[in-house]
C-alpha cells in the first residue's frame, strides 16, 4: 500500500467545465470531512464536490460521493482510481465548475477518472512500512557480530549489565530472517522478544 504526504492539485477543462481536483493525506474520516467542509469554503460557488476516501490499510474505511452529478458517475470513479493504485489514507475531491455542455454518463465517467488519475499521476508515493520492535538479550561474546547485523535498523535502546540488551525497530517484513539470522550467529544463545 502507498500514501502521499502532501497536497497535490490538478486542473483540467473538459468540453468548457473545469475540474479541480484535489489530493491530499489523511488518517481518519473526521480529517477527511474536515478537508472537504474547508474546499467547500474555498470554492462555494462550484457546481459539484464529488469525492472519495480510503483509510486504513485494509480500505476497510472508505466513503465516495457523487455530490449531485448522476449515480456512479463521479465518486465510485474516483474510489476506483485511488484502488487501482493501492493507495490508502488519502482523499481525493474534484471540483467542478459547470460549463453549459452536458457530458452524458459516459463522459463524466472519464472526465472524474482522468481527473483523479491526473492528480495520481503527478503524485508522489510513500510505501506503508510497518514496524515492529526487538528486544534481544545475549552474551558479550557475540556483540560484534549482533551490531554489525544490526548496523542499518534504528536502535531503540542498548543496555550493558551481565548480559546485552538492545531494541531495534525493525521493519515488519524482515523481522523472520533477522531472528532465524541471530539463532544463528549465537548458536541459540538468545532471548528474542518481538512486539
Amino acid at each position: 500500500m502507498f500514501t502521499i504526504t502532501k497536497e497535490y492539485t490538478y486542473t483540467q477543462e473538459i468540453k468548457k467545465s473545469t475540474f479541480i481536483t484535489y489530493l491530499a493525506p489523511v488518517n481518519s474520516s473526521s480529517e477527511a470531512n474536515l478537508y472537504l467542509e474547508n474546499l467547500r469554503k474555498k470554492y462555494p460557488d462550484a457546481t459539484h464536490h464529488c469525492y472519495s476516501y480510503i483509510i486504513g490499510e485494509s480500505n476497510n474505511e472508505y466513503k465516495y460521493s457523487d455530490d449531485g452529478e448522476p449515480s456512479q458517475t463521479a465518486g465510485i470513479v474516483i474510489y476506483d482510481v485511488l484502488r487501482k493504485n493501492d493507495l490508502t489514507n488519502i482523499i481525493c475531491v474534484v471540483i467542478r465548475y459547470f460549463g453549459g455542455i452536458k457530458l452524458g454518463a459516459g463522459g463524466l465517467v472519464r472526465a472524474y477518472s482522468s481527473s483523479a488519475g491526473g492528480a495520481v499521476s503527478i503524485a508522489e508515493f510513500s510505501k506503508i512500512i510497518h514496524y515492529k520492535h526487538i528486544k534481544i538479550t545475549f552474551d558479550y561474546a557475540y556483540v560484534n557480530q549482533i551490531q554489525k547485523l544490526l548496523n542499518d535498523y534504528e536502535n531503540v535502546e542498548k543496555t550493558f549489565l551481565d548480559k546485552i540488551i538492545f531494541s531495534y525497530k525493525l521493519p515488519d517484513s524482515e523481522v523472520d530472517d533477522i531472528k532465524t539470522q541471530l539463532i544463528d550467529i549465537t548458536s541459540n544463545n538468545i532471548k528474542i522478544e518481538v512486539y
